[in-house]
């Protein structure tokens, strides 16, 4: 399947998804709603809610901050979004359908943010696993983000 096929093909899925959440917990259906999911799916990389406001502006999309705002938190309740706060900066959002587990590295010198996809680490499984024990909770995700900066090179 060619990747445009597999994005129609995820984005069908999270409608899908989506509409089922909000029919279950008696929220409307509305198209402003699915216009936002649909941009969120359509962006590569992380997001501000700023910025995707002033895209959907942009594309002639009638939404209002309140309801791109209220979505979000949809979004975020149902799982089909993920938050994140690196360091100082606003809050910045990203989907997370199929999303494996994945951390961040934040640079200190000019706040570019790198995925560590490939980087997926047994043992902050099992730190997760003790904490739930020890403190009889159920972990329902975590966010790991380690700050710096690029190394000098010696001449």
């Amino acid at each position: 399947m060619d990747q445009n096929n597999t994005n129609k093909a995820t984005l069908e899925t999270v409608q899908n998804f989506f509409a089922e959440y909000l029919q279950q917990k008696g929220h409307r259906k509305t198209p402003e709603r699915f216009a936002i999911l649909r941009e969120i799916y359509l962006t590569e990389g992380h997001f501000d809610i700023e910025s995707l406001f002033l895209h959907m502006k942009r594309n002639k999309y009638q939404v209002s901050r309140a309801t791109l705002y209220n979505t979000i938190e949809l979004l975020l309740d149902c799982g089909l979004v993920s938050k994140h706060q690196f360091g100082s900066t606003a809050a910045v959002y990203e989907k997370s359908y199929k999303l494996l587990q994945h951390d961040h590295v934040v640079c200190y010198e000019n706040g570019e943010v790198k995925e560590l996809l490939e980087f997926c680490d047994p043992r902050i499984m099992e730190i997760q696993k003790d904490i739930e024990h020890l403190l009889g909770v159920e972990i329902e995700g975590h966010s790991l983000i380690f700050f710096g900066k690029r190394k000098q090179t010696k001449n």
